[in-house]
């Protein structure tokens, strides 16, 4: 489940990228086999106890995570 981190909040990426010029037509980020297109992986994220969690950063500068 892909999910956005806003400060100390999750949030639905259905809620952030809706407006965004890089998401799809359905307004949900481009997340592709398993990789966040529109974005790149980061391996440091403040807010999470769990490293191992793939962690991303959208063009737009929002915090993603794809939590299992």
């Amino acid at each position: 489940m892909l999910v956005v981190i806003l400060n100390d909040r999750i949030v639905a990426p259905e809620r952030v990228c809706q407006a965004c010029l890089l998401a799809d037509r359905d307004g949900q980020p481009r997340w592709r086999q398993g990789k966040l297109s529109c974005g790149r992986i980061i391996r440091d994220l403040n807010c999470c106890s769990e490293p191992q969690a793939n962690a991303y950063e959208c063009q737009m500068g929002f915090k993603l995570m794809d939590l299992e």
